[in-house]
C-alpha cells in the first residue's frame, strides 16, 4: 500500500519554515495536516486504509514506547478484510492493568501480551494475526469475525495460520469479555471461504438452518467423471450447488489480456453444463446477503436427495 512519508512541524520549522508559511503551505494544498504538528506533503490519499494507516503511523508517534498497534488497526497492516469496521480511531494495546481510553483520535486498550503475539510490520509493533483476529472476533458481531477469521486461515494466504492458533490465543485468556462470542466465530471459521461475500453466505446459510454445504466442492460429471467446474458451495446429497455472485470474483478470473465478457460467456456454459447434470443452481449478490430469505427458500425448492 502507497503511504506518504510523515512531516513533522519540528522538522520544517529547522529547516528554516515559519509558522505562517506552514499555514499558507496548508492553503495552498501542499501539506495536508494528519494530526496537530504531524503533516503530508500534498494531500492524502484517497484510499481509506492508506488514509488509516497514515494516521496509525502519526500516533504511533506520539504514543508510549510499549504501544502495540492492535484490533482494527492491526487488521490493516495485516491485509485482513475490513468490512464494516469503523476506522475514525487508531487502536493500540498496552501491557496495562488498568487505565485504557477512548479519544476522538486512538483507542487505548489496556491488556497484556506475550512475547509471540508481537510482531513488526513496515517497522511498526503490531498484534499478531491470530492475537488480531482473536481481539477482533472478542468485539464484533458474530458474522464480522467470521469474515476476519476465515480470512487470517484462507488456504491461499501465505502467512495462514491455523484455528488452532486462534483457540491458543483465547484459551491464554479465557475469562476476557466477548470470549465466548469469539470462540462461536472461530469454530464457524473455515479457510476455504475465498472472499467476504463467501464467508458472510456461510453465515446468512448456517442462520437459515440450511444443511452445511461443501465449500469450493469440484464436480464432475455423473456420467463421464469429466470435470466440469468448481463451485461456492455444494449439497453433493441434495444434488443442489450455490454461486456467491460478486463482481471481485470475476476479476479474479481474468487472465492477461482476457476480457470480462470471456469470463461471462464462460460462467454461462459451466453453469448450462451442471445443470446438464441434473443440479440445481442458485445464485445471489451482494445485496441478497442482507435479507438471505428468499435465497435460503430457492435453494430449498430445489433440494433433492441423489
Amino acid at each position: 500500500m502507497d503511504v506518504p512519508d510523515l512531516t513533522l512541524r519540528p522538522q520544517l520549522l529547522a529547516a528554516g519554515y515559519s509558522d505562517d508559511e506552514l499555514r499558507r503551505l496548508v492553503r495552498a494544498g501542499l501539506l495536508t495536516p494528519v494530526r496537530r504538528g504531524i503533516y503530508v506533503q500534498g494531500a492524502v490519499p484517497a484510499d481509506v486504509l492508506a488514509r488509516h494507516l497514515l494516521h496509525v503511523r502519526a500516533a504511533m508517534g506520539e504514543l508510549a514506547g510499549d504501544a502495540v498497534v492492535s484490533h482494527v488497526s492491526a487488521a490493516v497492516l495485516h491485509g485482513l478484510p475490513i468490512w464494516a469496521i469503523r476506522l475514525d480511531r487508531v487502536h493500540v494495546t498496552r501491557p496495562l492493568r488498568g487505565g485504557g481510553r477512548r479519544g476522538a483520535l486512538v483507542h487505548v486498550h489496556p491488556a497484556p501480551l506475550d512475547p509471540d503475539e508481537v510482531v513488526v510490520i513496515a517497522g511498526l509493533r503490531v498484534t499478531s494475526l491470530a492475537r488480531t483476529v482473536a481481539d477482533l472476533a472478542r468485539t464484533l458481531p458474530f458474522e464480522q469475525g467470521v469474515v476476519l477469521a476465515d480470512a487470517a486461515t484462507f488456504h491461499k494466504r501465505r502467512d495462514r495460520i491455523q484455528k488452532a492458533d486462534l483457540q491458543t490465543v483465547l484459551d491464554r485468556a479465557p475469562r476476557r469479555p466477548g470470549t465466548r462470542a469469539a470462540r462461536r466465530a472461530i469454530d464457524f471459521s473455515d479457510g476455504l471461504s475465498e472472499s467476504v461475500g463467501e464467508s458472510r453466505s456461510r453465515a446468512a446459510i448456517a442462520a437459515a438452518r440450511l444443511p452445511p454445504p461443501v465449500l469450493q466442492w469440484a464436480v464432475h460429471s455423473a456420467a463421464t467423471g469429466a470435470f466440469i467446474g468448481r463451485v461456492d458451495f455444494g449439497w453433493p446429497g441434495l444434488g443442489t450447488v450455490g454461486e456467491f455472485d460478486g463482481l471481485v470474483k470475476y476479476g479474479r478470473m481474468l487472465r492477461p489480456g482476457q476480457d470480462i465478457a470471456e469470463v461471462l460467456v464462460a460462467e454461462k456454459l459451466r453453469e448450462d453444463a451442471l445443470r446438464a447434470d441434473d443440479l440445481g443452481v442458485v445464485r445471489w449478490i451482494w445485496s441478497d446477503l442482507g435479507n438471505f430469505g428468499p435465497v435460503a427458500r430457492r435453494l430449498r425448492s430445489r433440494f433433492r436427495p441423489t
